[in-house]
């Protein structure tokens, strides 16, 4: 069973690759250039404690992304994804 959704509605832990990229072509361009093509995976490793933005895992970078600018990244996840893949451990990080 394949699932759809969007980067933004991730919680931690939990991740995907990458579909498509929308939104303006400015955005989709910097996404695409942080490594947000598709086939990337993606993992969702922290979220503020306002709830934006939220930090994810990137091609072995963590990037922070505002809310409607990783709603904008389409990921699919199939049978072999794991809707969680455990707590996420940032190093460094308080």
């Amino acid at each position: 069973m394949r699932k759809e959704g969007s980067l933004a509605a991730l919680p931690v832990g939990a991740g995907g690759r990458v579909e498509r990229v929308e939104g303006s072509p400015s955005m989709r361009r910097r996404l695409m250039d942080l490594g947000l093509v598709p086939g990337t995976r993606v993992t969702c490793v922290a979220v503020s404690p306002a709830g934006d933005p939220a930090a994810y895992r990137i091609r072995g970078a963590v990037i922070a992304l505002r809310g409607p600018d990783a709603a904008g990244v389409r990921l699919e996840c199939g049978e072999g994804c794991p809707d969680r893949l455990g707590p996420a451990v940032l190093i460094g990080w308080d």
